[in-house]
C-alpha cells in the first residue's frame, strides 16, 4: 500500500518549509543574498543543514524560491491596495505608490531580491517577478484607460516601461550602502511615483493629488522584515 501523508504531516512539511524560507528572508534583509547559504539558513531555522537540502537541493533552489515567496507577497500586497482604491486612476496610483513604498522601506531585502548581483539562474526567477509585476501594472493602466482617464496609451507597451522606469529609480535608494532615513524614503516613493504618473499621462496637478492620497497609509503601514 502506498503511504499517503496525513494532514497533519503536510501541515507540518508545510510550516518547516515556510520556516526555512522565513529564515533565508531574514538573512537577505539583514545581509544581502550573498549570506543566504545552506548552513546559516539552517542555524537561524533552528534545523540541521540536512533538513534544508531535503526541501532545497542546492543554494540555487534556495535563493529562487527566496525570490519567488517575496514577489509572491508583493504582488499581494499590491493587487490589495489597489483592489480597496476607489477608483481605477486611484487603484493606478495605489499599485505605483505601494510597490515603491514597500521597496524604499525594505531597502536591503528589496535590493538582495531585484538588483543584487547573482547568477545566472536566479535573474530568471527576477524576470517572472519583473513580468508579473508588469502584467499587473497592465490591468491597472487598462482599467484607467477604459474609464477615459487615459488615451492614447499602449497598454502592453507603458506597463513595463512603467515597471522598469520604478526599479531603475529604486536601485539607488535600495543600494546597500549609504543608508535611507524614512524622510529621504518618502521623498524617493513621492517623486518615483510621481514620474510613473505623468509618464501614462496624468497631469501633474492630477498626479501630485493621487500621490499624496495613496502615500500616507503606505507609509503608515509595517514590515517586519524593514530594516
Amino acid at each position: 500500500m502506498a503511504y499517503r501523508q496525513t494532514e497533519r504531516v503536510r501541515h507540518r512539511l508545510a510550516a518547516r518549509h515556510d520556516a526555512i524560507i522565513a529564515a533565508a528572508r531574514r538573512l537577505a534583509s539583514e545581509q544581502g543574498m550573498g549570506a543566504v547559504q545552506i548552513a546559516p539558513v539552517a542555524e537561524r531555522a533552528g534545523i540541521a543543514a540536512g533538513t534544508v537540502y531535503r526541501y532545497f537541493p542546492s543554494k540555487t533552489a534556495l535563493v529562487e524560491a527566496l525570490v519567488a515567496a517575496v514577489a509572491e507577497m508583493e504582488l499581494a500586497a499590491i493587487r490589495a491596495t489597489a483592489d480597496a482604491a476607489p477608483g481605477p486612476l486611484s487603484g493606478l496610483a495605489a499599485a505605483i505608490v505601494t510597490f515603491a513604498a514597500r521597496a524604499v522601506r525594505q531597502r536591503r531585502l528589496s535590493w538582495a531580491v531585484m538588483a543584487e548581483p547573482v547568477d545566472a539562474d536566479i535573474d530568471q526567477t527576477r524576470l517572472a517577478f519583473r513580468k508579473a509585476l508588469a502584467a499587473e501594472m497592465e490591468v491597472r493602466l487598462a482599467a484607467a484607460a477604459a474609464t477615459g482617464h487615459l488615451t492614447d496609451i499602449d497598454c502592453s507597451l507603458a506597463a513595463p516601461a512603467l515597471v522598469g522606469a520604478l526599479l531603475e529609480g529604486l536601485v539607488g535608494p535600495l543600494a546597500p550602502y549609504g543608508g535611507t532615513d524614512a524622510a529621504r524614503g518618502r521623498e524617493a516613493v513621492q517623486m518615483l511615483s510621481l514620474l510613473a504618473l505623468r509618464g501614462v499621462g496624468i497631469v501633474d496637478a492630477r498626479a501630485r493629488g493621487l500621490v499624496v492620497q495613496c502615500l500616507w497609509p503606505a507609509a503608515d503601514e509595517q514590515h517586519p522584515d524593514a530594516v
